[in-house]
């Protein structure tokens, strides 16, 4: 009976890839494979395993959300990784963006500001062997400044401003990636040159907003 459910949703992700992701102009290959790869249904609660290949995002608890599989998978592209890379995620969440990271990425360090989600994702990441994924929690306003410089950096929660702090921790050629903004939000890509830095928006999207220390100073 277990083996039929994991067959269906075998095929769910399948679906899920061809029709949400392919089908919408992924291109690159790494993330193809990892979104085929990674068990969706496991990162979301038991009530909501049905709906976990939907085109949407869902509820995990603790006022956050797991986001829709498309937008896991854009914002995954665009950051460029490959196996060298060494990655910097700002809201855990259900972990379910980090293990998608993890098939593509050398090391991925995600931090988590509400502890009950961060020892959740831990539990799920750990049953599935992605051991290359480290969870720490804190407020990820400040980053990982002890781990940094990092090839990419990727925000999952919203901050009014990018935290000049997190850019500063990018290498030089170094991407990234993040919703910004209060109510109107757009996905933005920021290049990090010898020079300055590259800006550029990407989509208008609708994020929880980023906790922590990044609203009071803004």
């Amino acid at each position: 009976m277990a083996e039929k459910r994991e067959e269906e949703f075998l095929r769910e992700r399948q679906l899920m890839v061809e029709n949400q992701i392919v089908a919408r102009g992924i291109k690159d290959k790494n993330v193809i494979k990892a979104m085929l790869e990674v068990p969706r249904h496991l990162f979301v609660p038991d009530s909501l395993v049905d709906q976990a290949y939907g085109d949407f995002p869902l509820p995990i608890g603790e006022g956050q959300t797991i986001s829709q599989p498309y937008i896991v998978a854009l914002m995954t592209e665009l950051l460029k990784l490959d196996r060298e890379s060494v990655v910097l995620e700002i809201g855990t969440g259900s972990g379910y963006h980090a293990a998608v990271i993890s098939r593509i990425a050398k090391k991925v360090y995600s931090v988590e500001i509400i502890p009950e989600l961060a020892e959740r994702a831990k539990r799920v990441l750990k049953l599935l062997g992605y051991n290359n994924v480290e969870v720490v929690v804190k407020d990820g306003s400040d980053g990982l400044p002890d781990k940094s410089p990092f090839d990419a950096v990727l925000l999952t929660a919203a901050p009014p401003a990018v935290p000049e702090v997190l850019i500063d921790q990018l290498k030089i050629g170094g991407r990234l990636v993040a919703p910004v903004g209060e109510f109107f939000q757009e996905l933005l890509v920021i290049e990090k040159k010898k020079d300055g830095i590259e800006k550029r928006s990407v989509a208008a999207v609708r994020f929880v907003p980023m906790m922590g220390k990044v609203r009071k100073n803004h």
